[in-house]
């Protein structure tokens, strides 16, 4: 399942994190509130959201980064979040 990250009237996009959490309660068919302790493992236990917030996040000047992605499982999945905001998320 691929989740790209489209860009709201505002220009803003949800955090990174929480197009994590979107993806893999999709692919659960659960609503995103759902992913919590004690049936999931917090995002927290697995990295640190913000942290992988700011490794994709536009530079200071507006720039984008260059290209890139982090691999890491979560709730039983393979996640591999993209420099471009796309979220994989695969068994």
């Amino acid at each position: 399942m691929l989740l790209a990250a489209g860009k709201s009237d505002s220009n803003e996009r949800p955090p990174l994190s929480y197009r994590i959490i979107a993806a893999v309660a999709e692919k659960e068919g659960v609503d995103p509130t759902a992913l919590e302790p004690p049936e999931y493992d917090s995002l927290y236990d697995v990295l640190n959201p913000e942290a992988l917030d700011s490794l994709f996040a536009p530079r200071q000047n507006g720039a984008t980064r260059s290209g890139g992605f982090v691999e890491f499982e979560y709730a039983g999945y393979d996640v591999t979040v993209f420099s471009d905001g796309t979220v994989d998320v695969a068994e």
